[in-house]
């Protein structure tokens, strides 16, 4: 069973939160209909747990999100990214907005999400990218992009205070994606002391790229590297998607694991100096 991650002190709030994992890597069918909800004034008493409970509950949040909350640990996982109020975000390859819509409401009418999808993932998966354009259109401080990965930034105005790449790092190996470029797009983008987050399935060690396109598993040393090779330093690493049970030989979208699989959580931060 996946873990919830230990010793980040969750408010009483919070803990009666749903947690959540992250879902397989097929694009989440486009979200029900259901009432707008504009990010929250920010206010000099809001406190990202408070925040991120608000987030949670957002009633324009469809009924398959919530679903999927008891294995994506939604709220532990933006605590560990340090995400703010104000912050300005990309959550790359959001599919149909998961992470976007909780980081909207999350960060704020101060803050910004730019909601990604590469180019070749809209045109084979139109309908949760026609999903997430609407999502964009209908929430002041977000953006809808489709671009290819290394070159998402293009459209961003302002430096970024984090990046989220969820249970997609894997697909750019298979897709042929420039990891050197786009690694180092996503440092670029980024302030100084900004993070990156990457969450993944794990594949058995020493099995490298051999798994990404099979049983969509990529092995967590093979991101590390990449991803510091481009400058980036491990912040911390977590295990609150942790599932000991799971062999990781297998498929994520096999019977009994699916939505389940044992996942690695990697914070990267781009050097202050």
């Amino acid at each position: 069973m996946i873990r919830a991650i230990a010793g980040l002190g969750l408010a009483a709030c919070l803990a009666a939160c749903s947690p959540a994992v992250q879902t397989d890597d097929a694009p989440a069918a486009p979200p029900q209909a259901a009432p707008v909800a504009q990010p929250a004034a920010d206010t000099a008493s809001d406190n990202m747990p408070e925040a991120i409970e608000r987030a949670l509950a957002d009633q324009s949040r469809p009924a398959e999100d919530r679903e999927l909350d008891i294995n994506r640990h939604p709220a532990e996982v933006l605590l560990f990214a340090g995400v703010e109020r104000g912050w300005t975000v990309a959550d790359l390859a959001a599919s149909s907005g998961y992470y976007s819509r909780v980081l909207s409401t999350a960060v704020g009418e101060n803050g910004r999400v730019y909601a990604h999808n590469p180019d070749w993932v809209a045109e084979r998966f139109p309908e949760p990218n026609e999903a997430l354009a609407a999502l964009s259109a209908q929430r002041a401080n977000m953006t809808h992009i489709v671009a290819p990965i290394p070159d998402f930034s293009a459209q961003i105005e302002d430096e970024l205070d984090a990046v989220f790449m969820v249970l997609f790092y894997h697909d750019t190996v298979w897709a042929g994606t420039d990891r050197a470029a786009m690694n180092q797009a996503i440092f670029d983008a980024l302030k100084p002391g900004g993070v990156f987050l990457v969450i993944d399935h794990h594949a058995v060690e020493g099995t490298g790229l051999a798994h990404v396109q099979d049983l969509h598993r990529i092995e967590a040393a093979i991101v590390l590297e990449e991803v510091t090779s481009a400058g980036f330093v491990l912040d911390r690493q977590s295990d609150m998607l942790a599932n000991p049970a799971d062999p990781r030989d297998i498929s994520v979208f096999g019977e009994g694991i699916r939505r389940q699989t044992d996942r690695f959580v990697y914070l990267f931060r781009k050097p202050v100096a």
